[in-house]
């Protein structure tokens, strides 16, 4: 499988990894999914798009171009589970709504999802890993922000509405807590939106696996709510001056995560 990532090099010790805005699907999966799921409703919609300013700052990004529906990225290869409420796996068998995500007798073969995981996992959890070890070798640090999206209404996921802004720092583990207090300041700076920090979502496999504070390697979360910058039904439309003034604020945290930083280390 060609081009199943796109990575750009950046200047500054931030790595911004997108893993679920793709849309790429397999034969074998295309095929077997039911009716409906074919608009792909699971996927962080324009999350390159929402992110495109980090270019400017000098962020390295890493995005994913297969859907989540072949394999999730934010899982470990071993498909440990990575929360004991509603989740989907490293192959995902149901969509976000618990219905099922193929027609019966038509889930991709073990065969196919191991090539799944050798050639659209491995090479994007390759390049994130030498990434964020240049960044360290370079800068004496590393800053990594995994990016999310999801519908701000799921209720086999979550009760209610979730707040816009989902910070997750895997319980104070992924990076240092001083940082978290400022990412959390710089939230509280725009009441316009609500936020919380390690609230439903704490941080998937990327979060977890990759954040490393006392390496000085510090990873952060963020599930942002999709109504804070496009329509959250088909066609899943961007909504640009929505999103500008969401953009405003993904700057801020990524300015504030890399202030953090330079005091710390510089």
């Amino acid at each position: 499988m060609d081009n199943v990532l796109t990575f750009k090099r950046g200047r500054i010790p931030l790595l911004i990894s997108m893993p679920h805005p793709g849309t790429e699907l397999t034969g074998a999966v295309a095929q077997g999914l039911v009716a409906g799921a074919e608009e792909l409703s699971d996927t962080d919609w324009h999350i390159p798009r929402l992110y495109a300013f980090a270019e400017a700052l000098g962020a390295s990004t890493l995005a994913a171009s297969y859907s989540r529906y072949v394999i999730d990225l934010n899982r470990p290869a071993d498909d440990t589970p990575l929360y004991n409420t509603a989740t989907t796996g490293l192959y995902p068998d149901t969509l976000f709504d618990g219905r099922p995500l193929y027609k019966a007798g038509m889930t991709p073969s073990a065969q196919e999802r191991a090539r799944y995981l050798e050639q659209i996992w491995m090479p994007y959890h390759q390049t994130l890993a030498s990434e964020l070890q240049r960044l360290k070798a370079e800068f004496g640090y590393a800053l990594l922000w995994d990016a999310h999206s999801i519908c701000s209404a799921v209720p086999r996921l979550f009760d209610g509405k979730l707040p816009d802004f989902n910070l997750g720092t895997f319980n104070g583990a992924s990076c240092d807590p001083s940082l978290a207090t400022e990412l959390t300041r710089t939230c509280a700076q725009h009441p316009a939106y609500s936020h919380v920090l390690n609230g439903r979502f704490k941080g998937g496999y990327i979060t977890r696996h990759y954040g490393a504070p006392e390496q000085a390697i510090h990873a952060v979360q963020l599930e942002l709510a999709q109504s804070t910058y496009m329509d959250e039904v088909a066609p899943f439309t961007y909504r640009e001056p929505l999103a500008q003034n969401t953009q405003r604020v993904l700057q801020a945290l990524l300015e504030t995560l890399l202030q953090w930083g330079e005091k710390r280390y510089g």
